[in-house]
């Protein structure tokens, strides 16, 4: 075993994982909007079904204490029984689509309005001025450019 000063681990000599040579702040901005959340937004449809799409979209994750993690839908106003109804299935299929355990709870809130957001409003709260301002503080130039054409790649989709 060799002690790297510069690193938060022991590590073995070679190879390490990506995710351990990440400084802390960048793991904080990638986990913020991960890969599960993104996957969820793309399938939500197949997920919930042509239905419970035209009411509801998935809002975030959080991490609870004692159940893992939920799943936060907003649902239009009048329709919260119907996805309260399904609430077992969605999680279902949301598990059985990654595999494993992500979701176990799901929380509702509701909205007022006629439109839903779509997959694009959402995707544009990943490079709002907080997360440019924490990208801008990285001192690896490298690791800032990387993350900047990231957070493009999000904008254009």
């Amino acid at each position: 075993m060799k002690f790297d000063t510069k690193q938060r681990y022991n590590s073995i000599q070679g190879l390490r994982l990506f995710k351990n040579t990440l400084p802390t702040k960048v793991k904080k901005i990638i986990s913020k909007k991960g890969e599960i959340y993104s996957k969820t937004l793309d399938n939500w449809k197949y997920l919930v079904g042509k239905d419970l799409f035209n009411i509801c979209y998935p809002k975030s994750y959080k991490k609870t204490n004692f159940k893992g993690k939920s799943l936060n839908i907003m649902v239009k106003h009048g329709h919260e029984v119907d996805v309260e109804y399904s609430k077992k299935q969605i999680i279902d299929k949301i598990n059985y689509y990654f595999g494993y355990d992500v979701v176990n709870d799901i929380r509702i809130k509701t909205f007022d309005g006629v439109s839903v957001n779509t997959k694009k409003d959402k995707i544009m709260v990943v490079t709002k001025n907080k997360f440019s301002k924490k990208i801008n503080t990285i001192k690896n130039d490298d690791i800032k450019k990387s993350l900047k054409k990231m957070s493009d790649i999000f904008k254009s989709r």
